[in-house]
């Protein structure tokens, strides 16, 4: 192959997805996970809720699986699970004898099953296994749409609390006055968003990555809030927009080549750090 032809079909494997619109809509769907997962998620990684995060998601399954077998919104489906799981969780830390801790995983591991029960039941429609993996090329115009006014919402909660989060997180509270319960209540407000947007994408089971495997990286890039969230932004849309190449080029899944490229990108980062900022 000549090299002319050979530049000629890496310009066409780069830019031929790029041209497709269900993969531009897609490249903005994750864009938007990104965005959202990377800047939100240094925080979670910071105040170690990373665990929570995996809960929040997995709570929410059974009201997905629900609003999906009813034809309802699946972000309303997703709301009713997280207060399902909530309700949950208290009902479960009353008995006697059962810590936080435990009644957690309790009520998480019964709600992610009774969601992955409905969700391969041989009476469920085909393709509501899709919640668990998501269909992220699947997005519409509305889906966007509705990620794009989550994704507002939750940054400019986080914009708002950015000071006490600071003030909590680096052990100021104290001498600001400010609550560590609050603003962790807040933030777990702010991560229950963040997952709402995420698993319309990436499923119920990936959605998690976003959050945590970016901000993970940019924690070790820099001890600084705001250089990290801007790296794990970064690394949370380029692994995306990555991970999109795989489906269109080699027929994959996308959420599960968003999340290898995740990985893989993670990898090469760390490989080649530089001493952190």
């Amino acid at each position: 192959m000549s090299d002319g032809a050979t530049l000629a079909w890496a310009g066409g494997f780069l830019t031929d997805p790029l041209a497709d619109p269900v993969t531009r809509r897609a490249a903005a769907e994750v864009s938007l996970i990104g965005i959202t997962g990377g800047t939100l998620g240094c925080w979670i990684v910071h105040y170690r809720l990373s665990y929570a995060a995996e809960s929040i998601a997995h709570c929410m399954l059974p009201g997905l699986v629900g609003a999906a077998l009813i034809g309802a919104p699946l972000v309303l489906g997703g709301a009713a699970g997280l207060l399902a799981g909530a309700a949950a969780i208290g009902l479960a830390a009353r008995a006697p004898g059962i810590d936080r801790d435990t009644a957690v995983a309790v009520a998480v591991t019964t709600l992610f099953g009774l969601g992955a029960l409905l969700a391969l039941a041989p009476s469920s429609p085909p393709g509501i296994g899709e919640i668990l993996f998501g269909d992220v090329l699947a997005t519409s115009a509305a889906d966007l749409a509705l990620a794009g006014g989550l994704v507002a919402l939750t940054l400019l909660g986080l914009f708002a609390l950015h000071p006490r989060l600071l003030a909590v997180g680096f052990d100021g509270a104290g001498a600001m006055g400010v609550r560590g319960g609050a603003v962790e209540a807040a933030l777990l407000v702010l991560l229950a968003a963040a997952v709402l947007v995420a698993v319309q994408g990436l499923g119920n089971l990936l959605a998690v990555a976003s959050l945590v495997g970016p901000a993970a990286v940019a924690r070790s890039l820099s001890r600084r809030m705001a250089p990290m969230m801007a790296i794990a932004a970064a690394l949370a849309v380029a692994s995306g927009i990555a991970g999109l190449y795989a489906p269109y080029h080699l027929e994959i899944a996308a959420g599960a080549a968003i999340a290898g490229a995740t990985v893989l990108v993670s990898l090469a980062v760390l490989t080649v750090r530089r001493p952190t900022i």
